[in-house]
């Protein structure tokens, strides 16, 4: 029977995408694992690899079609032995609605949703082709895995999740799991239409069409901004002992392979991770059954590209060293600007910074990146004018504001974790004991 090859989510935020580009045509034989399409999302290209085997009998959306809804048949995929009238009427495709370039850099491969084997009792089993690898190498029934991939697919972890269960039962539905969801959109408050506006009184400018990338960036930070409670903790922390720390450490780099050099950023990312494993009521998120408390920090870091805002995501902060962090920010800084992030790389994480002090500026508040709870703004080191036992005295002061979800995370938890992270940042030696 044939097989329907539908738009896949490749995000838990995700509902539509652009069919950026097909890697096979119509006809050609197509295995389990080889790159059949490109999806374009709101962060990068992401290519869908196949999950059956068979041929391409049928391409439904065109290259190039944006809006394409999750799960939209989007090609049929033919079994050995059928022909294309096994395909039967299938619905016209719909016409290309944006021409854009596509992005080249392509993210890590992501399985195509919709096509599974059959089970001995007839069910239609949805897996990733390493799940199943790993489920018949160690002996673990599918049809009794629940899984947590896009569409319900069982994916690498819950087949060992299952393996850690030791048995399994047979679930007719997947449990209703709590999990940490980007807030319910609250009616779209709109202003004035600017383009109308600049029209209307003879503005000149240039239009430039909006990217998918910045489309979602505008809708999420609205909603943060519309549902979720923001109260700011600002505090003065002062620099001069981890800027002398830095020197000294980047003055013991081995020379060649090894080598490492420092920045003020990766001694915040470290010492947030360290305050967050003292303060753990800070390391949370809110869902309307529960709240959430992560058990490591894994650090968000906002940065800048050609297309907008990215988050790669240092995972478990807190255990690495302070050269393993510089190595890794530097690799995710450099492919989150290319594009070529891999979804877990930049999905996730637990708390987030964002840093402007590299441009000068001394203090401002950032906006929560829902689901997680608090985001650290952090503003230039300068030297300022301090008391010090009665007497005036220089310093190098950096200024961080705390934005905090109301809704989990109260005043007194947000006041301790700021009090920890100044502890850390002017006591730095901690970092590396």
């Amino acid at each position: 029977m044939t097989i329907n090859i539908l738009m896949p989510a490749l995000s838990p935020t995700m509902t539509e995408g652009k069919l950026a580009n097909w890697l096979k045509k119509e006809g050609e034989a197509v295995k389990a694992g080889d790159v059949i399409a490109e999806i374009e999302t709101d962060k990068a290209t992401m290519e869908v690899e196949a999950v059956d085997e068979g041929i391409l009998g049928k391409i439904l959306i065109p290259a190039g079609t944006d809006g394409v809804k999750v799960n939209e048949l989007i090609a049929v995929l033919l079994e050995d032995g059928e022909d294309s009238s096994a395909i039967g009427a299938a619905p016209a495709a719909k016409p290309v609605t944006n021409g854009a370039a596509k992005v080249e850099a392509t993210a890590a491969p992501v399985t195509a949703a919709p096509a599974g084997k059959i089970t001995d009792n007839g069910a239609r089993v949805f897996a990733t082709p390493l799940a199943r690898r790993i489920a018949n190498d160690q002996g673990v029934t599918l049809q009794n895995v629940v899984g947590t991939g896009p569409n319900g697919r069982i994916i690498k972890i819950d087949v060992e999740a299952a393996m850690r269960n030791k048995s399994v039962a047979p679930v007719a539905a997947a449990p209703a799991a709590i999990t940490a969801s980007t807030p319910v959109s609250a009616p779209a408050v709109k202003g004035p239409d600017a383009k109308k506006l600049s029209d209307a009184y003879g503005m000149a400018y240039d239009l430039v069409p909006n990217s998918k990338m910045r489309q979602v960036i505008a809708r999420r930070l609205s909603e943060s901004k519309q549902t979720v409670p923001h109260f700011y903790l600002s505090l003065d922390c002062e620099l001069d002992a981890l800027l002398a720390l830095r020197q000294d450490l980047n003055g013991r780099s081995p020379e060649g392979k090894g080598s490492y050099k420092l920045s003020v950023n990766d001694f915040i990312i470290k010492a947030v991770a360290a305050s967050l494993i003292r303060v753990p009521a800070a390391n949370s998120a809110y869902t309307d059954e529960a709240a959430l408390f992560y058990k490591h920090a894994d650090i968000s870091v906002a940065v800048a590209t050609p297309t907008g805002l990215i988050t790669p995501i240092i995972k478990k902060a807190e255990t690495k060293g302070l050269a393993t962090i510089s190595s890794e920010m530097k690799d995710l800084a450099v492919r989150a600007r290319d594009g070529k992030l891999k979804p877990e790389e930049f999905q996730g994480g637990s708390f987030s910074i964002s840093n402007l002090g590299m441009f000068g500026v001394k203090e401002f508040a950032a906006i929560i990146n829902p689901p997680q709870a608090c985001i650290l703004a952090v503003g230039a080191g300068e030297q300022r004018a301090v008391v010090r036992k009665g007497a005036l005295a220089i310093a190098n002061v950096m200024t961080v504001t705390l934005s905090v979800d109301h809704r989990v995370v109260d005043g007194a938890v947000g006041a301790e974790f700021l009090a920890e992270f100044k502890k850390i940042v002017e006591d730095p030696i901690k970092l590396v004991l």
